[in-house]
Formats: C-alpha cells, structure tokens, sequence
C-alpha cells in the first residue's frame, strides 16, 4: 500500500489496502508512534510502533478486523541491519 502525510494524528488517503481509505500516524512519544487504518471513516486498523532505547530493533504491533468483522492481530519484531 502507499501513504503520504504526516506524523499529525490527522486522516490522510491510503491506496493498496481493500480494507481502509485513511491511515493517521502520530508520535505520541520520542520512541513510539500511533496508526490508525479507517475505511469509511470508520476505525479498521489500530497500532503501535516502538523503536528500541539503543535503536537497534522496532516493534510493530498492529490489530482490526477484516470486511467480513473476523478479528485478527500480529506483533512484528524488525532488527536494524
């Protein structure tokens, strides 16, 4: 998928994802940032990234729901090459 915005908790259009139209990203902390997916103005995504103290590795745990309402989650470590 593709996004362009900002990192001010506002809506801003997404393509590539059948299930949201907006992604909002917002820095709620100096290591951690906030997302959230909407489809219709409706919340479909939420998540939280964080960025290890020694900036060696970001974890990205993200949850919703699919368009039929079937819930799922994933956690995802990535480490710093």
């Amino acid at each position: 998928n593709e996004w362009t915005g900002k990192f001010d908790g506002k809506d801003y259009p997404l393509t590539g994802d059948s299930n949201a139209d907006t992604r909002a990203y917002k820095t709620v902390g100096a290591r951690t940032t906030e997302l959230t997916n909407k489809k219709d103005g409706k919340v479909t995504t939420t998540g939280r990234i964080v960025i290890s103290a020694d900036g060696k590795s970001r974890t990205v745990a993200v949850s919703g729901a699919d368009a039929k309402g079937k819930k799922w989650k994933y956690t995802a470590v990535y480490d710093k090459q």
